[in-house]
């Protein structure tokens, strides 16, 4: 029995053993956060957010007071000193019918915020009861060949960032697609890199209201009587027509910068065209490509709002239109939620990109 007990109490000891030295060799990897570092990375960051909050609720208080003496002034000049108290006591009562329109607060925002939330968990629900009633009547239909009952309701505006979101993509897949080879190709010829110069220069500053008009004609002549989504193709090709050139322009540079001597190599090793291209001259220009894959992206997500507002894609862009046009007291505030979200979304786009740049060409000094 004693014995047994001597073992538990080794095999505790290793353990804690190896706990220990676990911790020992862990201690020097973290990051030594003193007062100073503590200050600067957690401290500074999060007193300017506070700043911005707080800068915004009066700046947003400041306005809805000058909204609101404007609508009890102009009561009193157009209908006299009652209709100025009814209009005062309207106001102060909260009643949404007579609330001033103006910047919404911090906390209006965080209520629409919390709306939309709502509002997409109703839609969810009413889409899957839907699915559910439509089951057996779809199975039906589609035993027969006929194309299956959808759900034609409004979207949700979780749904609408997703549309977005496939919106960019596809787009972006289509000005890699097109960028990076002819990137390539224009880079490996100072003939040819002359020769289209003029046609980037021209066409690289074209505003994406004037790509959309050209996509638009070429897309509806393209796709009559089709049952394709018209407006997704018009805005992903609107999109990535307009955010190709940086990728186009950092492929053509990498290649044509690309070290000689690796050049002398790959015909010391008498590689082919093609090997050449793939095995030295790709690799030497994937900083730079990535450089421009990442302003790409950031470019169609930039222009997307507006492609979708005027193709009328059910995204982002139309949710800023609707709510913008609808003029609802709280669609200030939604407004506000999408541009937050818009910015985000941005954001993370970004360091996706520069970690997969970090993976692929393993640039560590790659940086924002």
């Amino acid at each position: 029995m004693k014995q047994s007990v001597t073992v538990v109490q080794d095999e505790k000891g290793n353990f804690g053993t190896m706990v220990k030295d676990f911790v020992i060799k862990l201690i020097p990897a973290m990051p030594k956060w003193n007062g100073k570092t503590l200050v600067r990375k957690v401290l500074i960051p999060l007193a300017s957010i506070i700043l911005f909050v707080g800068l915004w609720h009066v700046g947003a208080k400041a306005l809805y007071n000058i909204e609101a003496d404007y609508k009890i002034q102009k009561a009193l000049t157009d209908q006299g000193q009652e209709a100025a108290d009814q209009m005062a006591a309207c106001i102060a009562s909260g009643d949404v019918s007579c609330q001033p329109n103006t910047l919404p607060s911090p906390a209006q925002v965080w209520t629409s915020f919390n709306t939309l939330i709502a509002d997409h968990k109703a839609i969810s629900a009413d889409k899957a009861e839907f699915k559910a009633k439509t089951a057996a009547l779809n199975a039906k239909r589609e035993a027969e060949g006929k194309a299956p009952i959808v759900y034609t309701g409004r979207p949700s505006f979780v749904d609408q960032i997703f549309t977005s979101l496939k919106t960019v993509f596809a787009g972006f897949l289509l000005a890699l697609i097109i960028a990076v080879p002819v990137g390539v190709i224009i880079g490996l010829s100072t003939t040819l890199r002359n020769s289209f110069n003029w046609l980037i220069q021209i066409f690289k500053p074209v505003s994406p209201v004037v790509w959309l008009l050209l996509v638009f004609m070429i897309v509806k002549t393209m796709t009559k009587d089709s049952e394709s989504d018209s407006a997704f193709i018009i805005s992903f090709i609107s999109v990535g027509l307009c955010a190709m050139w940086a990728t186009l322009v950092n492929t053509a540079m990498g290649v044509a910068t690309v070290d000689k001597d690796y050049i002398n190599v790959a015909k010391v090793l008498k590689l082919g065209p093609i090997q050449k291209v793939f095995k030295v001259i790709l690799p030497s220009s994937l900083p730079l490509i990535f450089t421009g894959l990442r302003i790409t992206l950031s470019v169609a997500w930039m222009v997307l709002i507006a492609i979708e507002l005027l193709a009328q894609s059910p995204g982002l862009g139309s949710f800023v239109w609707e709510e913008f046009q609808n003029g609802a007291n709280d669609s200030n505030s939604k407004i506000i939620v999408a541009m937050f979200v818009i910015g985000i979304i941005g954001f993370l786009l970004d360091r996706i990109m520069l970690t997969v740049q970090n993976m692929v060409s393993f640039n560590k000094n790659a940086t924002a």
